[in-house]
């Protein structure tokens, strides 16, 4: 790869930032020979409670994880039925699957979160919970989901996994629902070094029965009230996330600017990405713009010298995974239009000012 090449994502880059310390963090941790649980897993959960606004947060292994026990907690069981969008990573939809549920799917808007003007119409008598995905950092349209929640009485679950202190109506991500599920894996804002996840309610209840589910079950050494899962956090991951939690407003930040810097050289005749609108703030984990000839732009960028990804190139319910639910192409018009038109631009907290007109600029000529 040559010196100059843009990478779409720099997890080199923040290593030899923090090579030192971050070696330093896993040689006290392997000191204490503290492997699971302890005291760097009760502060990092201290902390979570702090970003999100909510009363107990739970380490967990996986974002996936915090999913699948957040459903199980809210009362959902085989059989019953999950709205949520086919437009996400596939852990979201695999939570549902797991637990026995059936994933109900709603078109999503222009800015890839789900159309909240479209849920009432999917509620029946078998749904059981709504779980919107806050996909790239943006928090979907959360009062509507909220009205409707109340009126049906259905829970929500969010899928936070990308979106760790994102804002709407200055209310943070996790705080909306009956649990709020995040992902710590190395690609997002708050990064492990490995797979780690965690979930955040304001009942105490989760809470207690989410802390013995994720170390198989066990009120103490030797009883057990339900069977659980093996989902910890390992120690070394949570004494890593207690160290880059700090300068969590800083990557934020950093990455805001990047947009920023974005959306005054990226010429919007030919590109669309969704503005912030002033009851939003946004931490993009991810910027996804829409074009024309995607694959064209990809091979033209690759070519000089930057690297892109697709969030995410085949929708969730024309996976073969999901063709036991019996959804067909054309069904979310939306979501298959924006599946040939996305385009993810690096965005990562290493890249400077230079490099993002650069990459706007090669873009721009592109169209030309």
């Amino acid at each position: 790869m040559k010196s100059d090449f843009i990478p779409y994502v720099n997890l080199f880059s923040q290593w030899k930032l923090e090579r030192k310390t971050l070696l330093k963090i896993i040689d006290q941790v392997i000191s204490k020979q503290d492997w699971v649980g302890g005291k760097e897993i009760e502060k990092f959960e201290k902390k979570i409670i702090n970003h999100t606004k909510t009363k107990y947060a739970v380490a967990l292994n996986s974002g996936t994880d915090a999913l699948t026990i957040g459903l199980y907690l809210i009362g959902v069981r085989r059989g019953d039925e999950v709205i949520t969008t086919p437009n996400s990573f596939i852990a979201s939809v695999a939570s549902i699957v797991h637990i026995g549920a059936k994933p109900v799917f709603v078109d999503v808007k222009a800015d890839q979160n789900i159309d909240t003007k479209l849920i009432e119409n999917k509620i029946s008598n078998k749904t059981k919970a709504i779980m919107p995905v806050h996909l790239t950092g943006r928090i979907s349209d959360m009062d509507k989901i909220i009205s409707l929640s109340k009126k049906y009485s259905i829970p929500i679950i969010e899928d936070a996994a990308q979106s760790i202190n994102a804002k709407f109506n200055n209310m943070p991500a996790g705080s909306f629902g009956k649990v709020g599920c995040f992902s710590a894996h190395p690609l997002k804002n708050l990064n492990a070094i490995g797979d780690s996840g965690y979930l955040v309610t304001n009942d105490k209840r989760i809470f207690d029965q989410a802390k013995q589910l994720r170390s198989h079950g066990l009120k103490n050494r030797n009883f057990v009230d339900r069977f659980g899962y093996v989902s910890r956090m390992d120690t070394i991951q949570a004494a890593i996330l207690n160290y880059r939690i700090k300068n969590l407003n800083k990557v934020i930040k950093k990455r805001r600017e990047n947009f920023n810097t974005y959306s005054k050289h990226l010429n919007t005749k030919y590109i669309f990405f969704p503005n912030e609108e002033n009851y939003q703030f946004n931490t993009y984990h991810t910027f996804v713009i829409q074009v024309d000839k995607r694959d064209k732009l990809r091979e033209y960028l690759n070519k000089n010298g930057v690297g892109t990804a697709i969030h995410y190139p085949i929708p969730i319910h024309l996976q073969k995974a999901a063709k036991h639910l019996n959804y067909k192409k054309g069904d979310f018009v939306n979501t298959e239009t924006q599946a040939k038109r996305i385009l993810t631009l690096p965005i990562n907290e290493s890249l400077n000012g230079k490099q993002i007109i650069k990459i706007s600029n090669l873009v721009n000529n592109f169209y030309k």
